[in-house]
C-alpha cells in the first residue's frame, strides 16, 4: 500500500512559517487505530485525512495522540493541498466533519474559511491554572457546547509573549486547552495556544482557537473584522470575521513538502 502524503505550513506566505500540517487524500476510510498511529508517526500538531464524498470530502483531524473536532489550520492545508496539487476544479470546497460542513473558498492568493461561531460563556480561573500559566488571567470563557478549549484574557500582548508554562502543571490544573491573548500593540488581538490535553504542549498557529477569539474579541472591541496574529516562534497571521452564526478565518498556505507512505503495516 502506498499513500501520497502532504505538508503545509498553514497561516504563513513562506515555508516554515505558521502552523505545518500533513494532509493525507484516502480512497476509503483505513481504520481509527491505524489513522492514530500515522499522525503519531507524522508527530505533527495535526494530520488531516480526507475521503471523497459525492461533491463534497469527509475530513478527520488527529494530532499525534487523539482525535479533535475541529482544526482550522489543517483544514486550510486540505483545500490547499485539493486546489493546488489535486486539481480542485470549484472556487469552493465543502467538507463533512465532526464540527458540520465546513466550506473552503479561493480568495485572491489565500483561502477563506467559514466555521461555526462558538457561543461563549464566561469562566472561573483556578490558582492553580494561573500558577501554571505563570500570569494572572483577568477573565476567561468558554464555549458552551461541547467545550475544549478556554480563552484566557491577560494584561498584555508582553505578558502573552512572555508566558513560559509549566505544562505538566497546566494539564492538572484544567481539563482545557488553554488560549492566552491579549489586545495586539499592531494586531487587535494576540494570541498563543497550549494544549497538553490534546498531546501538543505549543501549537503554532491554531485556526479553531480562532473561532472562540473572534467570538470574544468581536464585541469588546465594537468590529466584526479583526485581525490577529499568534506569536508563537513560528508566527501566525489571519483576518478573522464575525458574521452571526458563522466566523470567517482567511489566511495563506505553502507547500513544504510532497512524498509517499511505502508501508503502514
Amino acid at each position: 500500500m502506498q499513500l501520497p502524503l502532504y505538508q503545509v505550513d498553514a497561516f504563513t506566505d513562506h515555508a516554515l512559517g505558521g502552523n505545518p500540517a500533513a494532509v493525507m487524500p484516502l480512497d476509503a476510510w483505513l481504520s481509527d487505530e491505524l489513522l492514530q498511529a500515522i499522525a503519531g508517526e507524522n508527530n505533527l500538531s495535526e494530520t488531516a485525512y480526507i475521503v471523497a464524498n459525492g461533491p463534497a470530502y469527509d475530513l478527520r483531524w488527529f494530532t499525534p495522540t487523539v482525535e479533535v473536532d475541529l482544526c482550522g489550520h489543517a483544514t486550510l492545508a486540505t483545500a490547499h493541498v485539493l486546489f493546488e496539487h489535486l486539481d480542485y476544479p470549484d472556487p469552493q470546497i465543502r467538507f463533512l466533519t465532526r464540527s458540520g460542513e465546513l466550506r473552503v473558498t479561493r480568495d485572491g492568493s489565500g483561502y477563506r474559511m467559514d466555521f461555526p461561531t462558538p457561543v461563549l460563556v464566561e469562566a472561573a480561573v483556578s490558582a492553580e491554572l494561573e500558577a501554571a500559566l505563570g500570569a494572572p488571567v483577568l477573565d476567561a470563557a468558554l464555549p458552551a457546547n461541547n467545550p475544549s478549549m478556554m480563552v484566557c484574557r491577560l494584561e498584555s500582548e508582553d505578558t502573552v509573549a512572555g508566558l513560559a508554562p509549566d505544562f505538566r502543571a497546566l494539564l492538572a490544573a484544567t481539563p482545557y486547552s488553554v488560549i492566552a491573548t491579549a489586545q495586539g500593540s499592531d494586531r487587535d488581538m494576540v494570541s498563543r495556544f497550549f494544549g497538553p490535553q490534546v498531546g501538543v504542549d505549543e501549537d503554532p498557529v491554531t485556526g479553531s482557537a480562532h473561532c472562540c477569539l473572534t467570538a470574544y474579541w468581536a464585541p469588546r472591541l465594537q468590529r466584526e473584522r479583526l485581525t490577529a496574529r499568534q506569536i508563537s516562534a513560528r508566527v501566525g497571521e489571519l483576518v478573522c470575521e464575525l458574521s452571526g452564526e458563522r466566523v470567517y478565518l482567511s489566511g495563506n498556505a505553502v507547500t513544504y513538502l510532497t512524498g509517499v507512505v511505502h508501508r503502514v503495516d
